[in-house]
């Protein structure tokens, strides 16, 4: 069996984890979320999670959710009363915190603009083709990445993507695109999801499986990432848990199946563990207060420079 590609550094996987059954997958995302993700899958029958040199867990193939999958995705979470208008988490006042007052803010792939709360004393542009700010005040335009860029690179003092990379097939040119849109001395930001942590040590949970998540991310991974970018790492932070993300902790602390090696399994053990984490879980969030990193904490949070005198090539 020959390993894949790592898609940060491009050298072969170290490591097979496990094969993921695309059935699974898709009668588990059309059960738990009413959700058909086989458009998605593209008539793959079944999925490689692999590990990489840096430690980075990715999958192969790696097909990204479609327009109708994330519609349908999102339209579910709104009807259980999950409203994507009121995401925050740690991460976005980590963020803030590291960017100075007055600076130029670009939001990639800002979703509805949450970020901007947490940097009011900067200067804020989100660009997002699929959504708009409900805040006529903050400034979202529907652009992707490379259009933005046509006009605007180097323009920016920061620049940021929150929860997006996982999404990528390819996520090394979205980053060196994020990076290009810097100006010399600028921050580039990244939060994502990381492994280990609650999310991976929950039996079939499917936000970290294709085509939501198509990788998990480790600190040697983002440190890779940005250096291979040409990028300064000045830190890569766990983030605690907020109100918003800490069931996933309260979830899988109540699951009697615990995920190391293997992640997804088709056996009614599984799916008992995950039925019973779900309904525990959600009781004790309710009376609960968010811990802090325990469990692995919500995830990672990369900041970089880029370098105000680049190194000759």
């Amino acid at each position: 069996m020959e390993a894949p590609l790592c898609p940060v550094t491009g050298r072969p996987a170290a490591r097979f984890v496990q094969w993921v059954s695309a059935r699974l997958l898709a009668d588990l995302w059309r059960i738990e979320f009413g959700v058909d993700a086989r458009p998605s899958f593209l008539g793959i029958d079944r999925f490689g999670l692999w590990e990489s040199p840096v430690g980075l867990y990715f999958f192969d193939p790696r097909p990204e959710g479609d327009a109708a999958f994330y519609r349908d995705y999102y339209g579910h979470l709104e009807r259980y009363g999950v409203s994507v208008l009121e995401t925050w988490r740690a991460e976005f006042e980590t963020a803030g915190n590291r960017i100075p007052s007055g600076a130029r803010v670009l939001d990639v792939s800002c979703g509805l603009a949450h970020f901007s709360k947490s940097v009011p004393h900067a200067i804020y542009t989100g660009i997002d083709p699929h959504f708009t700010s409900p805040d006529p005040a903050v400034e979202v335009l529907s652009e992707s990445l490379p259009d933005h860029l046509v006009a605007h690179a180097g323009s920016y003092d920061a620049v940021c993507a929150f929860q997006v990379l996982e999404h990528l097939a390819v996520p090394v040119p979205f980053f060196r695109q994020m990076v290009e849109a810097a100006k010399p001395g600028g921050l580039v930001i990244i939060g994502v999801p990381h492994v280990p942590s609650a999310m991976t040590r929950i039996p079939n949970f499917l936000l970290s499986a294709p085509p939501h998540h198509l990788t998990w991310w480790t600190k040697p991974a983002l440190a890779a990432l940005a250096t291979e970018a040409g990028l300064e790492v000045e830190s890569i932070e766990v983030m605690p848990w907020t109100r918003f993300d800490a069931l996933i902790y309260w979830i899988e602390r109540c699951s009697f199946v615990k995920c190391e090696e293997t992640h997804f399994r088709g056996t009614w053990t599984w799916h008992l563990a995950a039925a019973l984490a779900l309904v525990l879980g959600r009781i004790v969030h309710m009376f609960r207060k968010p811990p802090k990193v325990e469990g692995g904490g919500a995830g990672l949070l990369l900041v970089a420079k880029r370098p105000r005198n680049p190194a000759p090539a």
